[in-house]
């Protein structure tokens, strides 16, 4: 079970380093129907297409957000920007050990369609991957 939910996460973000803009006339209508009913208020817009998915990137109130969504219209996973205090403790402590002297410029919540919560950190160019416990997964290069 941890091996395919641990599979899952690096599928789903493997896809992000190979994302492309892309105009909101070329997606599909269900796609931004789906988009629309679940953040019906949302600003700031901006459409990805990543493999066979699109992502829209926005803002609610003043938080930012992205929805990845699949061709079909099924949400795959929703990031929501968090303050680096909400990142798990474990998480942070890896942090402060493996990179020293590194500021984390940005941090995430993430959860995927079977409601996996999983947290990003990004510090210099990389993106960390922590469980919800703040376990490490992996690493991703922007």
């Amino acid at each position: 079970m941890k091996n395919s939910i641990l599979t899952c996460l690096v599928l789903l973000f493997s896809s992000f380093a190979i994302a492309q803009s892309v105009r909101e006339k070329d997606i599909p209508n269900i796609v931004k129907s789906t988009f629309l009913i679940s953040y019906p208020n949302q600003t700031n817009v901006k459409w990805e297409k990543e493999k066979e998915n699109y992502e829209a990137s926005f803002t609610i109130g003043k938080t930012d957000r992205s929805v990845l969504v699949d061709s079909s219209g099924n949400i795959i996973e929703t990031e929501e920007e968090i303050s680096v205090k909400e990142l798990p403790a474990k998480a942070l402590a890896y942090i402060r050990q493996n990179y020293k002297n590194t500021k984390i410029k940005e941090a995430a919540k993430i959860i995927d369609a079977h409601d996996v919560v999983s947290f990003e950190a990004q510090v210099t160019s990389i993106d960390l991957i922590f469980d919800k416990e703040g376990t490490y997964i992996k690493s991703i290069a922007d």
